[in-house]
């Protein structure tokens, strides 16, 4: 994950690529540690509970400095702020602060009754604690099962599921280019094709990676989903090509440049699918100032103009775009 196949890398992802063997061995020894040991350190008392989040933020700032994850990482270590007590978090208040906190955790005298609304407190934690472990059984058998299913909730009240960012992280990385060109012929060897360039995916091997997290750009991320899959299986990406046929200027807001800017629209646009991989630093690409490296795959939807896409968007009940 902290490599080139990652939704969006950061230029720090490019170096910790390229980093030696036994820095990725280190790599998976560390997530295995702080994935499947640490959160037992809760059940071992206050200073392993303090241990335990400080080594889950620490991981979750390396995952922050070595990609663009949006704003995952930074909500994980949410959790982990209720690993401090309030002695280990003193420092951070005034001294009348520290009193206070102190005076409202007193205990209260013995024999005394708790207050009706401290009784119906109670009983509805236990009853929410019920709740929760009844709603989890069917979570925890398809954690345990070999044909385990992700991003599924196991009952209507959405209390419990199995949520999980990346079901799978491919060996290699595939990109989706979007190319327009102004010839007649989208067959003609002489069309030139012109790319629409996203404002952090890979596309420009020249440009480098950017840098965004926690701010998330949505269209560059589902880019990275459509590219291991088939436009059969992502038909929004047909209609963003009649988005950028018809230069609507919301969809055009969402990319880097548009290389028909300032001229008439593209009269087709295709899809190409193109395999990338980060450069080797000090190589012959990265002296040519070249980020990544490229090998075309084939194409990944044929070219479509508008008239082409009428009754595509007519069936979906999409409305026609109208070019400007």
């Amino acid at each position: 994950m902290l490599g080139a196949t990652q939704p969006v890398p950061n230029p720090i992802s490019y170096f910790m690529h390229r980093s030696p063997w036994w820095f990725h061995r280190l790599e998976t020894l560390v997530n295995h540690f702080i994935e499947l040991v640490v959160p037992f350190f809760l059940l071992l008392g206050r200073s392993m509970g303090i241990l335990h989040g400080l080594l889950q933020i620490l991981f979750q700032v390396l995952l922050i400095t070595s990609g663009n994850l949006s704003f995952l990482n930074w909500l994980t270590m949410v959790p982990s702020i209720a690993c401090f007590d309030d002695a280990s978090l003193g420092f951070l208040f005034s001294t009348q602060m520290k009193k206070r906190a102190a005076r409202l955790q007193l205990p209260k005298p013995q024999g005394q009754r708790l207050s009706l609304g401290s009784c119906v407190h109670r009983v509805l934690n236990i009853s929410l604690g019920l709740l929760i472990t009844y709603l989890s059984i069917p979570v925890v058998l398809n954690l345990l099962s070999s044909r385990q299913v992700m991003n599924t909730s196991f009952n209507p009240l959405r209390i419990v599921n199995t949520y999980g960012a990346f079901g799978s992280i491919t060996r290699e990385r595939t990109e989706i280019i979007l190319q327009g060109t102004s010839s007649l012929d989208p067959k003609d060897p002489t069309a030139v094709w012109e790319e629409f360039e996203f404002k952090c995916k890979p596309g420009d091997l020249r440009r480098r990676p950017c840098l965004i997290s926690p701010y998330h750009y949505r269209l560059d991320w589902l880019m990275w989903f459509a590219a291991f899959q088939t436009y059969e299986q992502n038909e929004w990406i047909i209609h963003l090509a009649g988005k950028l046929l018809a230069q609507e200027e919301e969809t055009l807001s969402l990319l880097a440049t548009n290389p028909f800017g300032g001229r008439d629209p593209p009269r087709w646009i295709r899809g190409e699918h193109f395999r990338y991989k980060f450069s080797q630093p000090g190589g012959k690409h990265a002296m040519d100032g070249k980020w990544w490296i490229r090998k075309r795959i084939g194409p990944y939807f044929p070219p479509v103009n508008l008239q082409s896409l009428r009754k595509f968007f007519e069936d979906r009940n999409w409305p026609y775009p109208t070019q400007h």
